[in-house]
């Protein structure tokens, strides 16, 4: 296939049907949560697999390949500026096959937690060239139509993983939790080979050398509208996090409830998914900047109108439960929005500036995620707080970028 033009702004140039793009690009973003997700059953089994002594090291499972996801982000962006995306996402893909079958064959637990590391590191690299594809063949609205489409369906991954792999281990050995990986991800490395052209033209692949490589960065860190959505996007995320971090316990320890913990989970990450795809219905006819700085103000007051009930009147379930399913749900509205709005002026350098968006809302996220969790008290109150201040400093950051101007003045300008 010949390579593709850019679109123009608001538009779409896709070479697949649109259903086809977005189900093979949240099959890709995917690969993240279904790494993470999908072996949560057999943590423990591996403990005793290997023999582990202290039970809490069974989650540097999960926590290796986070750290190998996060940082090589910002590796993989120039190099996807250089080479191009696909080239990038095949590599990346054959990598994530490959240590995904090791870890099937893993002979100590050190070993394994290093192929997981390993597997966490292509992994971003898949994340950031699908990004950039993204960018390279849409543009402003039409890319936060996408993007919310793609999260809609990739937002169906955690809800199902825990789930296949608890059958998995019914079937086939625990290892297959890790085989399954490297199966699907072989099956999106034939997709994409015979159905994705070459998206960056060779006329805008920009050199891999330092001075290239620090204009790049420098371009998208001191662009004023990109960086702040970026940074704006990194604290928001950062609520996303310390929910993760802290579910479990909400449930079981507040409210008594963790033996429908999936049930609970599953019920927010549907809400969160709905608005997903009501975003996609309406951006085009709203507009990014209308929608995001709406939806964060909402964000603002129903966590503090929830934190008010648990603090003056009581823990209530369901009372939290509405309240934050909403609050949680606002994500849908926030995520592909700063996504576009912050990858939107860097058509040119789509593979950096996704790299870097992809560090904030991960790496950063993480960082805010993990503090907050931590102030787990036995109570929603930490959390709660934590919503309202973290909503209330992206807010600011969306003002100072936006010179004031908010809901949608100014919607064009970068």
């Amino acid at each position: 296939m010949s390579e593709m033009k850019s679109p123009k702004r608001d538009q779409m140039n896709l070479p697949i049907p649109q259903w086809e793009f977005v189900l093979m690009m949240a099959a890709i973003f995917g690969l993240q949560a279904l790494g993470i997700d999908i072996m949560l059953p057999a943590l423990e089994v591996i403990g005793h697999s290997f023999a582990i002594s202290n039970e809490n090291s069974q989650q540097f499972v999960v926590f290796a390949f986070v750290l190998g996801f996060g940082f090589p982000q910002l590796v993989f962006g120039p190099i996807s500026d250089r080479f191009g995306r696909k080239i990038l996402l095949q590599l990346s893909l054959v990598g994530y096959i490959v240590f995904s079958f090791l870890c099937m064959f893993a002979h100590s637990f050190e070993l394994l937690l290093f192929y997981r590391f390993m597997q966490g590191i292509t992994c971003a690299g898949t994340r950031v060239s699908a990004g950039a594809i993204i960018r390279d063949l849409s543009a402003g609205r039409a890319m936060a139509s996408i993007l919310s489409l793609v999260y809609t369906v990739f937002m169906i991954v955690p809800i199902i993983a825990p789930a296949l792999g608890t059958l998995i281990m019914l079937k086939l050995p625990w290892v297959w939790t890790f085989g399954v990986l490297g199966i699907f991800a072989s099956i999106i490395l034939v997709w994409i080979s015979f159905r994705i052209p070459v998206t960056l033209a060779k006329e805008d692949q920009r050199p891999l050398s330092f001075a290239a490589i620090s204009e790049s960065f420098k371009a998208v860190l001191t662009h004023r509208t990109s960086f702040g959505y970026m940074v704006a996007s990194g604290v928001m995320f950062g609520c996303l996090f310390a929910f993760i971090g802290s579910s479990e316990q909400v449930f079981d320890e507040v409210f008594g409830r963790g033996d429908r913990f999936w049930l609970w989970f599953a019920g927010i990450a549907s809400v969160l998914a709905v608005m997903n795809y009501s975003n996609s219905r309406v951006v085009e006819r709203f507009g990014m900047r209308r929608i995001s700085h709406s939806v964060v103000v909402g964000f603002i007051i129903f966590s503090l109108t929830n934190w008010l009930y648990m603090h003056f009147v009581g823990q209530n379930f369901w009372v939290f439960y509405i309240l934050f399913a909403l609050s949680f749900g606002c994500f849908g509205m926030i995520g592909a929005n700063f996504a576009s709005l912050a990858m939107e002026p860097m058509e040119k350098m789509a593979g950096t500036a996704n790299a870097v968006y992809g560090f904030f809302t991960t790496s950063v996220s993480s960082l805010f995620g993990i503090f907050i969790a931590q102030l787990f008290d036995g109570t929603v109150r930490p959390l709660l707080l934590a919503y309202i201040v973290l909503g209330m400093i992206s807010l600011s950051i969306v003002l100072i970028t936006e010179k004031g101007k908010l809901f949608g003045i100014g919607e064009g300008k970068t």
